[in-house]
């Protein structure tokens, strides 16, 4: 499985309404984007991957990511091999460690060592009966200890909220042969004052979370650009203006090594389903 061009990323075809989704999924697929991404924070995600699957027909679903602390190795496996049995070859497993405070709100002093919980779930998925291919895996990674996971246990990495600075630096870890599969958040406004009115506080919520920050400040940012949320850092992470600007960042990406960017798009309402500025970005891209 080797994707290229541009996806989308998005919440609400994970957790909006589930006819809605598969609406919204069948008109995606219609419109030409290779593959759609999709968030793991708790609930039957598999059944939402089914659910997209069922609806598409080209489309690849992509989990952006299987949250591994809410799932157990075997059964994700054993549900993979039925998906691609009846839906082909179009569900891409990407795996990720989440968040300490998401995963220990829970239990806490559960989230720790996440590197050796990745392989071990790695492990866990390859002793099952119906292992999940190495090339229709990838891995959630910022830094470069699971960079280098995602590029021996996988078929690439999957950075979210990162620069296409971040793209051009993992790649040289990677390698040129590993799949990279960078999320780029956009809002489609005409000025500084509605993108910060949507954007400022969505980026606080991630900002707080100790992987982010970590490679946001390896990135060359600072303490300071985190707290305020500077238009530096706003800038960097979200592209925000008009087709051409969002076109422009993608490219960025694959200029730095990405093989495929997944776009998520953000508006002043989150449960919305962005389907006007879905169907933007499509005719831009085509």
């Amino acid at each position: 499985m080797k994707l290229t061009g541009v996806g989308l990323w998005s919440s609400q075809l994970r957790y909006g309404n589930a006819g809605e989704a598969a609406e919204a999924a069948a008109e995606l697929d219609e419109l030409g984007f290779p593959a759609l991404w999709i968030p793991d924070v708790g609930g039957p995600v598999l059944d939402a991957v089914d659910n997209l699957l069922s609806a598409t027909s080209k489309t690849v679903i992509a989990t952006g990511i299987l949250n591994l602390w809410m799932h157990e190795p075997a059964e994700v496996a054993a549900r993979y091999a039925t998906l691609t049995e009846t839906h082909g070859e179009r569900f891409l497993l990407g795996i990720g460690v989440s968040h300490a405070p998401l995963i220990d709100s829970q239990e806490p002093g559960r989230y720790r060592k996440p590197l050796a919980a990745t392989k071990a779930f790695l492990d866990g998925i390859d002793a099952s009966p119906t292992p999940v291919p190495t090339g229709n895996r990838v891995l959630a990674a910022l830094g470069p200890k699971m960079l280098e996971l995602s590029a021996t246990r996988a078929a690439g990495a999957h950075p979210y909220l990162s620069t296409p600075d971040h793209t051009r630096s993992a790649r040289e870890l990677l390698g040129d042969a590993p799949m990279l599969l960078p999320e780029q958040s956009v809002l489609l406004v005409d000025n500084r004052d509605d993108a910060r009115a949507i954007g400022t506080d969505w980026l606080r919520s991630y900002l707080g979370l100790p992987n982010y920050a970590n490679n946001i400040l390896r990135s060359g940012f600072t303490e300071e650009d985190i707290s305020t949320v500077s238009d530096r850092l706003f800038d960097a992470l979200i592209a925000w203006g008009d087709e051409e600007t969002v076109l422009r960042r993608v490219n960025e990406h694959l200029d730095a090594g990405a093989d495929h960017v997944c776009v998520q798009v953000l508006t002043a309402d989150a449960r919305e389903f962005p389907r006007e500025q879905w169907r933007r970005l499509a005719a831009a891209l085509s």
